[in-house]
């Protein structure tokens, strides 16, 4: 009575404010309550193995196949995979009578990651006892789907389709792509580029790192349509950066660039900061450089452990795992810690690290944001400490064993791009190093490079194309700026792979195949810092700002020893001098930051190359 009193009496205004008084807290707690709920639910599940070689004992010894879930912990399916389908009584009983259950975590390995991204999150994958793939599927399926799914294997456990063993691939293939393939791999790159909203012509749009960076670098060399190109794609993508905290959702679907999947994984934010760095040193659009700092912002803020300064790895799509959280960031930032922050994955991780350190190392190089190179430095120095191995490689994790060439690839090209961002030797001898050990511990025969060290297991590394793209190109450019041949052939060994006829062909992948033969077949832009001191780094901080996909930014100071194997002879001036070279020609020395950067622009001409491929 006294209660229905006192609400009689209460002004709607004291109302208003009292319930806007306890929305924050309220909601908070029932976002924790939700999540405890959520999380109780993921934990009923079948009798769930690790991935070892005693699962393929097991399932010979029981006669049965081994269902494999490859999930991710940022991703709103496997949520719904996990508290939908996974957790049904039915599905559990069938998997628990019938197969061997293995959960993996795919960031954590990145064997399996690289191996089955084509799958999407999650990955459902069905191996007999020798490892042979049964059927994969991509995404969630529903209990009575997947029962009826599993019935199905256990009625025919032969394969779906038949596998080409790794070592077939590129057996006959030459390092070079030949001249017809060339040619339709070039038409496909341009049927594949949605003229009308940018990007990739595919129901997923995402800023794809090997196509912008073709784009850019027929830009540079002048050839037509191609700055639009990266532009349109560039302007594009801008609307998968949030808004609010910055940073980059992995994707957007529908074929439009405004439905995100709101996850932000370390591999997206890596991949979009070197572009639109690589951009903005190109085209010196400001708008470039803005979205470049939003997602330094986001990584600096969120993904970033402030003692260690290492990188973690991802965001949660969701606040409350398997609930879709498209009213959560349409708020602002107030009104989003009101309700709590989505999970981030705190894991520190060799290849989320690298590549991190690599795309800031290009965005400090090119002037990006003063804040960069610090931390980039620092990421560096935990990696080095902490996950460095005595063999020359890198462990995945603190706690994971190394032999991924995941993580010895990222913070190769790290090394390489902090080389380019400072001029500090120490910095090319360790990509040296890691070079080294990538070559001894990962080289396929007859061609390319496996995904990671065989550990004896029926389910074998094998080579993934994109890993190969990027080590041929990092190969080829180690190459470039040392000369030895050594680091030239491996890049041809992996070109071999490369341009075997079905991987150059796989759909919408032209562009790295692309991008690797060409600068196999052609030299690096080359700019050259000689001499030590406040006004060698001016010079040198010039050279840095005309960064490229495919440039050689080198600063020799004498005082850090002699170079190793040069191809150019620079003449000995009493004060630092600066250079573009050719071949093993170079220009006439300049001697101030202003002289060199108008040397630059008159000789290298990407400025006019870029507005004249604009216009034709």
């Amino acid at each position: 009575m006294g209660m229905r009193s006192h609400r009689r009496f209460e002004t709607p205004l004291k109302r208003s404010a009292l319930i806007r008084g306890l929305r924050g807290p309220v909601l908070a707690l029932l976002a924790v309550l939700s999540a405890n709920s959520a999380i109780a639910e993921e934990a009923k599940g079948p009798d769930w193995q690790s991935w070892d070689a005693a699962v393929f004992e097991q399932a010979r010894a029981q006669q049965r196949p081994i269902f494999l879930y490859l999930e991710a912990v940022w991703c709103h399916w496997c949520h719904v995979m996990r508290q939908q389908t996974l957790s049904d009584p039915e599905i559990i009983r069938q998997l628990d009578a019938q197969y061997i259950s293995v959960r993996v975590d795919h960031d954590a390995n990145p064997l399996l990651a690289n191996r089955f991204r084509d799958w999407g999150w999650p990955a459902l994958i069905f191996l007999d006892a020798d490892g042979r793939e049964i059927v994969k599927r991509a995404g969630f399926i529903s209990p009575e789907a997947f029962s009826r799914l599993l019935a199905a294997i256990i009625e025919d456990p032969s394969p779906e389709t038949a596998a080409v063993h790794a070592g077939q691939q590129g057996a006959h293939a030459q390092p070079q792509l030949p001249e017809a393939l060339q040619s339709d791999l070039r038409a496909a790159h341009l049927a594949n580029h949605d003229a009308e909203k940018g990007g990739l012509r595919t129901l997923q749009k995402f800023l794809d790192r090997n196509s912008l960076e073709l784009d850019l670098s027929l830009a540079l060399a002048g050839e037509a349509g191609y700055a639009e190109r990266a532009q349109r794609t560039l302007d594009a993508a801008a609307e998968l950066i949030d808004p609010v905290w910055g940073g980059v959702y992995q994707y957007s679907t529908g074929a439009r660039w405004d439905r995100p999947h709101y996850e932000k994984i370390m591999r997206s934010q890596a991949g979009n900061l070197r572009a639109y760095a690589l951009a903005y040193a190109a085209f010196k659009r400001r708008q470039d450089r803005q979205r470049a700092q939003q997602i330094i912002d986001y990584l600096l803020r969120f993904l970033r452990d402030a003692e260690s300064g290492a990188f973690y790895v991802s965001q949660d799509a969701d606040l409350v795992p398997g609930q879709k959280a498209h009213d959560y960031f349409d708020l602002d930032d107030r009104q989003r810690r009101a309700r709590g922050i989505p999970s981030v994955d705190r894991n520190r991780y060799a290849d989320s690290n690298g590549m991190a350190i690599e795309a800031l190392a290009v965005a400090a190089a090119a002037a990006v944001d003063d804040r960069v190179l610090n931390a980039a430095l620092r990421a560096a120095a935990w990696v080095e400490k902490f996950l460095r191995l005595p063999d020359g490689g890198y462990r995945h994790g603190l706690q994971t064993e190394g032999g991924y060439l995941a993580d010895d690839l990222a913070m190769a090209r790290a090394q390489l791009a902090l080389y380019q961002a400072t001029g500090d030797a120490e910095w090319m001898q360790a990509a040296r190093d890691t070079a080294d050990h990538i070559g001894r511990s990962y080289r396929a025969e007859p061609a390319g490079f496996l995904n990671a060290v065989d550990r004896g297991l029926p389910v074998a590394p094998l080579q993934v194309f994109d890993e190969n793209v990027q080590l041929t190109r990092f190969f080829n450019l180690l190459h470039q700026y040392v000369g030895a041949p050594h680091y030239r052939e491996m890049a041809e060994h992996g070109m071999r792979w490369l341009a075997f006829e079905p991987v150059a062909r796989r759909r919408f992948e032209e562009a790295g195949v692309l991008l690797a033969a060409r600068e196999l077949s052609t030299e690096p832009a080359h700019l050259a810092v000689v001499g030590s001191g406040s006004q060698a780094a001016e010079l040198y901080a010039v050279a840095g700002r005309h960064i490229a996909p495919y440039a050689r930014i080198e600063w020799w100071q004498q005082d850090q020893g002699p170079r190793t194997e040069p191809d150019v002879q620079y003449p000995r001036f009493e004060r630092p001098a600066a250079y573009i070279c050719s071949g093993q020609r170079c220009s006439a020395p300049s001697f101030d930051a202003v002289g060199y950067a108008r040397q630059i622009s008159r000789l290298l001409d990407w400025p006019r190359a870029v507005a004249a491929g604009s216009s034709r």
